[in-house]
């Protein structure tokens, strides 16, 4: 490759959740001995489209990588960005990350079914914070469709602000992940309705999933690697090999463990098999609920 250090560009800012995981996967694929070296490069703005555009024009030729999760797809439903997943060529998924629904701890519910319950007598009243069209917005959207419900839905611009309203009582609900809120739920200041994992996360092993309690919501933030479409199947292989490389190494697995995170690792045909299954999976529920608006 025509680079002796090929970027990642990631499309948000320093600081972020998915930053730190993207850089942690960076810095052990560099430390195995990856040629070309990565570098993270963030390029925030326009809702991760300015990133996408940037990494989608760039040249077919190793030298550039795009970090993805699947705001590629539910951003697109809603209009915030102008391309989606197959704009790209598949390299590798790498993580999964649960989502939690979580309650200020003054609400009156302990679980979804009591939660669901007090959604249906009241429908569109009880407030849920997410990014608007971005994925923690969504997997409100997945429970309206699995529950039969509605929210009131509020947006925060990430995961910082959103726990912070959803502790000062200003929404009633919020989507968030362990490694932001496990210190708040032991410490009895946040409520954990269930985990959208198909199994219980171990970190919390009392916390039910959805799918214990009836509703068939399993959904979690699965982020890998994308290039520029047009390049070759040695240079995905290539990447794919020393990412597969990263997702198997002990500390990786331990890091990510700590924050609950799941090593989901799919090669490039399994991750473009996945991507196009998720995006006709939930294609109909974003126009059922209203939020789809391609033209």
């Amino acid at each position: 490759m025509p680079c002796g250090t090929a970027k990642l560009i990631v499309p948000w800012g320093a600081g972020g959740g998915t930053d730190i995981i993207f850089r942690q996967i960076v810095e052990k694929v560099n430390k195995n001995g990856a040629k070309p070296q990565l570098q993270v490069v963030n390029v925030g703005g326009q809702g991760g489209n300015k990133g996408a555009k940037q990494a989608a024009k760039a040249k077919p030729d190793g030298c550039t990588l795009f970090a993805i999760h699947q705001s590629a797809i539910t951003s697109y439903f809603t209009g915030r960005i102008d391309i989606t997943w197959d704009a790209f060529e598949p390299v590798s998924m790498v993580t999964s990350t649960p989502s939690i629904i979580g309650a200020n701890v003054n609400t009156p519910y302990t679980n979804l079914t009591e939660f669901v319950s007090a959604a249906k007598k009241n429908p569109g009243s009880i407030t849920a914070g997410g990014t608007f069209g971005s994925t923690s917005q969504f997997v409100f959207l997945l429970l309206e469709d699995a529950a039969g419900i509605k929210f009131k839905h509020v947006s925060y611009d990430g995961t910082k602000q959103r726990m912070t309203a959803l502790l000062a009582d200003n929404i009633k609900l919020g989507e968030i992940n362990l490694a932001a809120a496990i210190k708040y739920i032991k410490a009895g200041k946040l409520k954990a309705l269930g985990v959208t994992n198909p199994a219980r996360l171990d970190q919390i092993p009392d916390m039910k999933t959805a799918q214990e309690q009836g509703y068939d919501l399993v959904y979690a933030v699965e982020r890998g690697v994308v290039a520029p479409k047009g390049t070759s199947k040695a240079i995905i292989d290539h990447y794919a090999a020393m990412l597969k490389g990263a997702a198997a190494d002990s500390d990786f697995k331990d890091a990510m463990h700590k924050k609950g995170i799941l090593i989901t690792y799919k090669g490039a045909k399994d991750y473009t098999d996945h991507f196009q299954a998720t995006y006709d999976k939930w294609l109909p529920i974003a126009k059922k609920v209203g939020v789809y608006k391609r033209k």
